[in-house]
């Protein structure tokens, strides 16, 4: 038998990883990827493959945080 308010928690988590999918899903998108893809370079590297690593690197430490979170 779940403790009581585990689902509640359960659910609010649920929401939180959405929300999270739905925001790296837009961020990850044309309009925002279309900025990044100029010429530059930062210490070699073009801003476009930064850019692209940042958030996915954030995608990861953000899911991560809050999976364990609510243990």
């Amino acid at each position: 038998m779940a403790a009581p308010g585990t689902e509640k928690t359960e659910h609010q988590r649920g929401q939180r990883l959405l929300f999270v999918a739905v925001l790296f899903a837009v961020l990850l998108n044309f309009p925002f990827l279309s900025v990044f893809n100029h010429a530059g370079h930062v210490a070699g590297i073009p801003v476009l493959y930064l850019y692209v690593l940042a958030a996915w690197v954030l995608l990861v430490l953000i899911t991560g945080w809050l999976v364990r979170k609510e243990r």
